[in-house]
């Protein structure tokens, strides 16, 4: 039902009651690290060795770092930005088209996550995109705003060569082969999610979305450059992301921690709101082929007694367990051996 968007009602005087979170649950805004940020990473260095080791040393020790000088052009970013915040401000009966609350689409316009699912909702909407390959989803995407196809198609390109140049130098970090990664994960998959959360008359009661890890391989995140409102757990302490100009937010996913068996690490993070500002963001995820088995090279276990910390099991079966349980349940526990 198209009128659950929260971007259909306009502006709320108070956030409704099916949003707000039981008091041990609420983001508690006040103890979040605001004085700090995450690694950031020039990938325009031409000490390809310090690239791959400042690779290593920030998905060891955190999953999440900010990549500079990473191909993706500043034209392309703020092209995406515009269409997505003309697609959410579009009359509420023309994103009605669009809307669906059945995971398995590859095209969908929904709000909070998963609201079959859920007891209490998150003050999110978001449209869904399958992204690869190209020439056979973008027909299905929407036509109005009349430049979305082809601003989306294009960042789409450019992203995606950016996660495979990622891969290379994770994979490299790894002390792999710079395509192990790249040729394991088989013919990858591309989605896309373009959040919208709406101004929140009460920000510390709810969420844009609550604390929880990445399904896929490795998410790349277009943040709005004036809003800030991803967060990040480290030490216990959630700290928060400060948008950095033209930079790129990267995060291992939960493929990536069981590939490289335990040592990469798929961090928890979530979303908050505001009630000064709306934001939006734009969440890209390299996935593996459904049918690619997910088990770490031999290369990574047998040595010192180690051992696969997660039973083999191919990506379908994640993403199907993924989308069946709360957001707040990590999945990747589920697959523990």
């Amino acid at each position: 039902m198209a009128s659950q968007l929260l971007s259909a009602a306009g502006n709320h005087i108070s956030l409704p009651e099916s949003y707000v979170r039981p008091e041990s649950q609420r983001p508690r805004l006040r103890d979040v690290i605001n004085d700090t940020n995450i690694p950031i990473i020039d990938l325009g260095s031409p000490d390809k060795q310090q690239i791959v080791a400042q690779v290593a040393d920030a998905c060891r020790s955190l999953g999440f770092f900010q990549v500079v000088n990473h191909g993706v052009t500043v034209d392309s970013m703020q092209k995406m930005m515009g269409v997505a915040s003309e697609f959410f401000h579009l009359p509420p009966e023309e994103k009605a088209k669009y809307y669906s609350d059945d995971t398995t689409k590859k095209m969908r316009l929904s709000t909070s996550f998963n609201i079959r699912k859920e007891s209490v909702r998150n003050w999110r909407d978001y449209l869904r995109l399958h992204c690869y390959p190209l020439e056979e989803l973008v027909p299905g995407w929407p036509s109005n705003p009349a430049s979305f196809k082809e601003v989306v198609s294009a960042y789409c390109r450019e992203v995606r060569r950016l996660g495979f140049r990622l891969l290379g130098a994770i994979s490299l970090s790894l002390e792999l082969e710079e395509d192990y990664l790249e040729k394991m994960l088989g013919e990858q998959e591309q989605h896309m999610a373009v959040n919208y959360y709406p101004k929140c008359p009460d920000p510390e009661l709810t969420y844009g979305l609550p604390a929880h890890t990445d399904p896929n391989v490795l998410t790349i995140l277009l943040q709005d450059p004036n809003v800030a409102g991803l967060q990040v757990l480290k030490d216990g302490r959630w700290m928060a992301v400060r948008p950095l100009p033209n930079a790129l937010v990267v995060n291992v996913a939960d493929q990536l921690q069981a590939l490289s068996n335990g040592r990469y690490r798929s961090v928890r993070h979530r979303a908050v709101v505001n009630s000064d500002k709306e934001r939006i963001s734009v969440a890209s995820f390299l996935c593996p082929g459904n049918s690619v088995v997910i088990s770490p090279p031999e290369k990574l276990v047998g040595g010192d007694g180690c051992r696969a910390m997660y039973r083999s099991y191919t990506y379908e079966q994640y993403y199907d367990k993924f989308w069946s349980r709360a957001l707040d349940e990590h999945c990747l526990d589920f697959f523990k051996r």
